[in-house]
């Protein structure tokens, strides 16, 4: 998705990918030598150290946190136990409320000793368009095409004009 130039080298272009595309998985760590690389194929992963999880860990939560791959083809993280995000979540402690976040590549988490790395190739990751960012650039960022309704069974993102 995007277009080379001679000069300037690769140029962004919108972040429509059919749905479900760019290999989303998690990184996972636990040091000093656990690592290995977890697929979400799923439209509901959990994560906890229950039989019932997705993705059984030990040493944390029973229910610690899930992630739910939403109609607009987001990966979204909902830290259910305790733990760090990049959007420092809180999670009350006492009626144990939720919180989410969508997640872009290289967002990280942490559950008990475990560190997570969300990971989706760049064509597919449904971040700024265009390459933009958010803060400052927006007067500037080219509009895109309208996102495709995932949700009615479209498999392929229009294509730029």
């Amino acid at each position: 998705m995007t277009e080379q130039h001679l000069h300037t080298g690769p140029v962004p272009t919108t972040t429509h990918a059919e749905w479900g595309a760019g290999h989303p998985r998690l990184l996972v760590t636990r040091e000093p030598d656990e690592r290995f690389v977890f697929d979400l194929t799923a439209d509901l992963t959990t994560i906890g150290s229950s039989s019932a999880s997705t993705l059984v860990l030990t040493d944390i939560d029973p229910s610690h946190a899930s992630i739910h791959h939403d109609d607009r083809d987001e990966h979204v993280l909902t830290m259910i136990g305790d733990g760090t995000t990049n959007a420092n979540l809180h999670v009350d402690p006492v009626s144990r409320g939720e919180d989410s976040e969508i997640m872009r590549s290289g967002a990280q988490f942490t559950a008990g000793p475990w560190r997570f790395v969300f990971q989706r190739d760049e064509f597919a990751d449904h971040g700024r368009p265009h390459g933009g960012r958010e803060g400052g650039w927006a007067s500037w960022q080219k509009s895109q095409p309208p996102r495709p309704s995932y949700a009615h069974g479209e498999t392929e993102a229009p294509k730029p004009a």
